[in-house]
């Protein structure tokens, strides 16, 4: 007798609840105009992305509560592949739901894109230069990039731009500036782009040390080379490994990787430029420890003296 009479209380829950249901769905199409297959397919999709929502977080739980905290690269590698993976996982399951009786995934895929190609010809564009930067690799996180007039240290890349941490602009010798600049992937293909990084890790740097006419150029032409030959000993290992690498890869060859100094008459005074090679995240570094050794070694020698411009008014 009481099972009886729970099934038929359940009976009822599920008539009343159908019939909530049903009066909902028809206070929604007098209101909106929405019919309510509609209805049924905007619900699905809601409660689709939902559980997506969630299992995402728990996926990303998991992953932080089972990777080193350490490897930073690592865990951004593990959480960009998470991402993407419940992003594609919601476009097909969603898809599927208001493209129902179509059966080939090509069919929906190319009724997809030629109804949105022109409307979201940007996106798309985005899309392209997100598969161009994943496939051939032109940078990757960490890399020092230039891209146009930006210039900055990659920090990001998702689906539809990539992030750098902007250096110089208003900041001497390329560093930091603080701001985080978020650039469309599309301009891979449209602006210059130049990597510091990626393949020979060095760049060329130049500092001019100017003295006056009157200066031993020779004596001081002799203490720059010593002072650079010796802050080059402590990367001339390195730096020739690099060379090694990139020619491997790229058409990279030096015949000559020890700095040099070379001499250049000015209207100031005889112009002394180091050349040395450096990475380019130590760059400003370098020249502070290079420009202070210069200062000490010249300050022991009368006969040397920098230039600057002056001007000299001579009365009748």
């Amino acid at each position: 007798m009481m099972l009886l009479q729970i099934k038929n209380l359940d009976k009822t829950i599920e008539r009343v609840g159908q019939n909530v249901f049903l009066e909902t769905s028809a206070w929604i199409y007098r209101m909106l105009g929405i019919n309510p297959s509609i209805q049924k397919s905007i619900l699905a999709s809601i409660f689709i992305l939902t559980l997506l929502f969630l299992l995402h977080k728990v996926a990303l739980r998991m992953m932080y509560r089972y990777t080193s905290s350490d490897n930073i690269r690592r865990i951004y590698r593990l959480r960009s592949g998470i991402t993407y993976l419940f992003y594609v996982l919601g476009f097909l399951l969603v898809g599927r739901i208001w493209f129902t009786g179509i059966d080939s995934i090509a069919t929906y895929l190319g009724l997809l894109s030629a109804g949105i190609a022109i409307a979201l010809q940007v996106p798309l564009v985005n899309l392209a230069g997100w598969l161009f930067i994943i496939i051939r690799r032109p940078f990757e996180l960490g890399d020092r990039i230039q891209i146009g007039e930006h210039v900055g240290d990659v920090v990001d890349i998702n689906g539809f731009q990539f992030t750098i941490n902007e250096i110089g602009h208003w900041v001497d010798a390329e560093q930091s500036t603080g701001r985080l600049l978020d650039i469309p992937n599309g301009k891979v293909f449209s602006e210059i782009f130049a990597n510091y990084t990626k393949g020979f890790r060095y760049i060329w740097s130049e500092i001019p040390v100017l003295i006056t006419f009157e200066s031993d150029w020779k004596e001081a032409k002799r203490i720059l080379m010593e002072i650079i030959e010796q802050h080059y000993q402590e990367f001339a290992p390195q730096a020739n490994h690099e060379v090694k690498k990139a020619a491997r890869k790229f058409l990279i060859y030096y015949n000559n990787l020890t700095p040099i100094v070379y001499t250049d008459v000015l209207d100031s005074g005889v112009n002394l430029t180091i050349r040395y090679l450096v990475n380019p995240r130590r760059r400003r570094y370098s020249r502070e420890v290079i420009w202070e050794d210069v200062l000490t070694a010249f300050a022991a020698h009368d006969n040397i003296e920098l230039a600057y411009p002056t001007y000299r008014i001579v009365k009748e």
